[in-house]
């Protein structure tokens, strides 16, 4: 089993550390760069905590990875981007990009942010944070993958799950092969999409595209469940629809469907209850 350790932003770590019980955060990338081609989706995901700790200070599973502007992860996972709002997460990332990017300044700063949607995280008190392992390199940046099943990496995932008994959380549902569409390959675990990934995620299936008008601006578009949640509907890809935001609210109120057959359908109740409704 292969799992990647990630280099953590102390400041990111300590604002969720106090948020217990959340479901899913965002462990941005500033570069906008998010890919992980060594790690699958539902892999295991630990936060390395920087020098002077050098330790291992929780972790989560790999969800949903994606880039899309800053704007939109604020709005998709507020706090859950491991800040107190949208001006601070905009500091941070203009400390890091400044490093290559000279374009940070001016009031329209608004730029691509690579999304590493964390499923179930852990974080640990300081006196359960893990030592990192003995053969990490020093020069390593973003993070490394790390076989857990030998070595140093099996240490430390050992470590991780021992905690996790220890604080009576269970570990994601084994799923040796998940046949969904969203994974398609071989995992260990399956953790469940939270809503904010789940809205990522449809985003991106439909090509970031109103599955009905073919709109692309970002802002005025919405994931809506076909199934609502609160009646059992599933996060998953294979329950959502992208609707700008207009469709999206006559859908949820029943004015406008999506059939079995892809055709999109207007209820003459529309008409009948604003003396409207044409243009749809």
């Amino acid at each position: 089993m292969r799992g990647f350790i990630a280099t953590t932003d102390q400041d990111w770590f300590d604002f969720l550390f106090s948020r217990p019980d959340l479901d899913e955060v965002n462990f941005w990338a500033p570069s906008g760069k998010a890919a992980l081609n060594t790690v699958s989706p539902g892999s295991p995901f630990l936060f390395k905590l920087k020098s002077p700790h050098h330790a291992i200070g929780g972790f989560g599973f790999l969800g949903p990875i994606s880039t899309v502007p800053m704007s939109l992860a604020w709005e998709a996972f507020g706090e859950k981007n491991g800040a107190p709002d949208l001006s601070t997460m905009a500091r941070r990332i203009r400390k890091y990009r400044g490093r290559f990017d000279s374009k940070t300044a001016g009031p329209g700063f608004d730029p691509p942010v690579g999304c590493r949607m964390i499923l179930q995280p852990t974080f640990f008190p300081q006196d359960d944070w893990i030592p990192a392992p003995r053969d990490w390199a020093q020069n390593i940046v973003q993070g490394s993958t790390y076989d857990l099943s030998e070595g140093e990496g099996k240490r430390v995932w050992d470590a991780c799950v021992e905690r996790l008994q220890a604080y009576r959380r269970p570990l994601p549902e084994a799923a040796v092969r998940d046949e969904s569409p969203r994974y398609g390959k071989e995992q260990i675990y399956r953790p469940r999409l939270g809503q904010d990934s789940f809205r990522i995620a449809v985003t991106d299936a439909y090509g970031r595209a109103c599955a009905v008008t073919g709109e692309h601006s970002l802002p005025v578009l919405d994931s809506a469940d076909i199934q609502p949640y609160a009646d059992g509907g599933p996060h998953e890809v294979s329950n959502g629809l992208l609707l700008r935001a207009d469709l999206h609210r006559l859908y949820d109120k029943g004015y406008v469907t999506v059939t079995p057959d892809y055709e999109f359908r207007v209820s003459q109740a529309l008409r009948e209850d604003f003396d409207n409704g044409l243009v749809y």
